[in-house]
This record gives structure tokens, sequence and C-alpha cells, in this order.
């Protein structure tokens, strides 16, 4: 894509009972930003795919910013080793802040929050709120549902077809960081 790339989001999962092939790709995808010398920004969790991330870039000297509302602090669940931390009131104010701060969008599996981010950063870039890549990280074929969702809501019509390039799909961490 280019290398003018120098933050990016990390979307993931919280949860901590995942299969080790998940935590395994996100540790790697860390190392990989963290080496290249990327700025990895998330949502400042201290467990799941959030904290494999984290960790990863922060082992390869790389550095992460969180954003985390508030509450989430006040609960103690921020990664208590971040480069920078920031603290905002909102989820929609986390999630703005991150899309802000970021040169390129990277979606690892996650649930409803993860989805729910991804999907909003796609449609910030159909609509042209966001002009930066965003890569669906596809470990072990996670998305394969999603994305022929997707490829339905455009055979369908829901979606246009010119909006097919709005998001990269790769199936392993250093692809993902190859489209960067």
């Amino acid at each position: 894509m280019g290398n003018n790339v120098k933050s990016v989001c990390v979307y993931g999962a919280s949860g901590t009972k995942i299969a080790p092939a998940y935590f395994e790709a996100a540790s790697e995808l860390g190392r990989l930003l963290g080496r290249r010398g990327m700025r990895v920004i998330n949502g400042a969790g201290t467990t799941g795919l959030m904290r494999a991330v984290t960790d990863g870039a922060l082992e390869a000297g790389g550095t992460v910013t969180g954003v985390i509302p508030r509450f989430m602090v006040e609960k103690d669940w921020h990664h208590k080793q971040l480069t920078e931390m920031l603290v905002v009131e909102t989820m929609h104010e986390r999630k703005k802040r991150m899309a802000d701060l970021s040169d390129a969008a990277i979606a690892l599996p996650g649930g409803c929050g993860t989805l729910e981010e991804l999907l909003e950063i796609i449609t910030w870039k159909q609509l042209g709120l966001y002009l930066h890549p965003v890569v669906i990280l596809n470990t072990n074929h996670y998305y394969d549902p999603l994305l022929e969702m997707l490829r339905r809501a455009e055979d369908e019509e829901f979606m246009r077809v010119r909006y097919k390039g709005l998001w990269l799909v790769a199936d392993t961490p250093e692809e993902a960081a190859g489209f960067l």
C-alpha cells in the first residue's frame, strides 16, 4: 500500500477461552508491527487478543497506545504496561479516537464488539470518513461467514459493487502486515 502507515488500529477479542491459534496470530501480528516501528492503537485491554497484540508489539520493541473508557479503568480492565493510555468517557469516543490516531485498521477475530468496530470502520470508509486501509485477518477462516454475508449484500444490491475494495482479507499476520 505504501510506507506512510505509522500507526495501526487493531481490533480484537478480549475473551480468554479462545483457541491458541488465535492468540498465536495476534502475538505474531503485534511482533511484526513492533519490529516495523508501527505504533499499535487498541482498546487497552488486559485480556484476550488485545493483550496478545500489545505484548507482542512491546516484546518486539514497539509502542502501544491504548484507548479506554473511564468505567473500564475503574474496573481495572486496562493493560498496565502500555506505552500510552488515553482515557475517554464513552465507547463511542474510544472508537473515534482509535480511528483518528491510526493510518490503518486490522480486525482480528472477535465477538460483538470487534464485529461492530470492523463494520463501523468499513462504513466510515464507505462514507469517506476513514481513508486508510482496513484489513480483516481471517485466522482459521473465522470471518468466512461475514465475508459471505457481505458478498450477499453486494449480490442483492444492498451494497454497490464498487465498495468491494473497502477491505482487504489476509489469512496470516504476515499477509496482514504486508498490506500496510
